[in-house]
């Protein structure tokens, strides 16, 4: 971990002047080629900075918020689209964080102009709901130690729940402290996914939302308005899936690489794909039945999420365990911290026995 911190500030200091630069360029084009031609060098650029971050704390965000989102909101900014691109344009101050982190404005209908307090709004969950997942999470260090006695599909069950409910935690914090800081609500990562009643209502609406609102306008859209003119509105929204799933098959594929620095293996592939056929098979009963006959929820959803947590447990996480090891790597740098928050202790208790000596 020699280096990473000073690389980690350098890799932001270069994110933000790209992004001031890409603020600027927004002022003087206009929306279209000429535009996503001036900003394309700092797309390519956001590609390459996690390459030179090492560690899963540190690298592993980044490159999710820089390769993934902040290159996704630029070219939705580039053809004059939001959330980057407003009328009147936003101040640089909000542009920069818009831009690379799972925040949204606060709207001004969302308060309650009778001075009562206002309601927690979706996707923001009491601090008890973040206090039980962070108990729970914090088991993963026993878990880690003690990995040898259990089952292999339990410890891989386990890690689906610990991968949850850390991602959950980590981009929680990193949006409530843009929100400390700037006055903004954070777009909700995750909505209880075990809740989900289907495969779509899984992806659409409880896991990883920023990423499926990301890839809407960005993918979605244009497939299904291209597709509505070869075979009709009724079936447009298949291939349109499809494609978000291919995308983000990709953009996972490279997110792991960034990780794990190995090749590709394609289970990654392999799962949002099969997932991205069974939600189109699903959308096109669903279709073709028109609201007639639907499962009750109380059957399509644990059949939904035995699906999920099946495939998951089979494709997605090999890939994160064995391919990048991410659970030893996590323990390095916990430890790593741990020793380098001692070194500090150490360095601080000195240092004020002096300081009180002196008076």
């Amino acid at each position: 971990m020699e280096g990473e911190i000073p690389n980690f500030i350098m890799v932001w200091i270069l994110a933000v002047a790209s992004l001031s630069y890409c603020h600027t360029i927004g002022k003087l084009t206009s929306p279209g080629l000429t535009r996503l031609l001036a900003i394309l060098p700092v797309i390519s650029l956001f590609f390459f900075l996690p390459l030179n971050l090492t560690t899963i704390f540190l690298g592993g965000p980044s490159s999710f918020f820089l390769a993934w989102l902040a290159n996704f909101k630029l070219l939705l900014f580039a053809y004059g689209k939001a959330p980057l691109s407003t009328t009147p344009p936003i101040c640089i101050s909000h542009f920069i964080p818009l831009a690379c982190l799972p925040i949204k404005f606060r709207k001004v209908e969302n308060k309650i102009k009778s001075g009562s307090s206002a309601s927690v709004p979706k996707g923001q969950k009491s601090p008890f709901n973040y206090a039980i997942k962070a108990l729970i999470f914090a088991t993963s260090l026993h878990v880690f130690h003690n990995k040898q006695y259990i089952h292999p599909k339990i410890i891989l069950f386990l890690y689906s729940i610990y991968m949850y409910t850390g991602l959950e935690l980590v981009l929680a914090l990193v949006a409530s402290l843009a929100q400390a800081f700037l006055g903004v609500d954070f777009e909700p990562q995750f909505d209880e996914p075990y809740l989900a009643t289907s495969l779509q209502d899984f992806w659409g609406r409880r896991w990883n939302i920023m990423v499926s609102r990301i890839l809407h306008p960005t993918v979605y859209d244009p497939v299904r308005s291209i597709s509505s003119r070869v075979i009709g509105n009724r079936w447009a929204s298949l291939p349109a899936v499809l494609a978000s799933f291919l995308v983000s098959a990709v953009m996972h594929e490279l997110i792991f690489y960034y990780i794990g620095r190995t090749k590709p293996t394609w289970e990654l592939t392999c799962f949002f794909l099969l997932h991205g056929v069974c939600l189109a098979v699903e959308i096109m009963l669903k279709q073709a039945f028109d609201g007639k006959w639907r499962l009750p929820a109380a059957v399509s959803g644990p059949l939904a999420m035995t699906f999920v947590v099946v495939t998951g447990l089979w494709l997605f996480l090999p890939s994160l365990l064995v391919r990048c090891e991410a659970d030893v790597m996590a323990y390095r740098e916990y430890v790593a911290f741990t020793e380098f928050m001692k070194n500090v202790s150490n360095f601080v208790k000195p240092n004020s026995l002096l300081i009180k000596r002196s008076w």
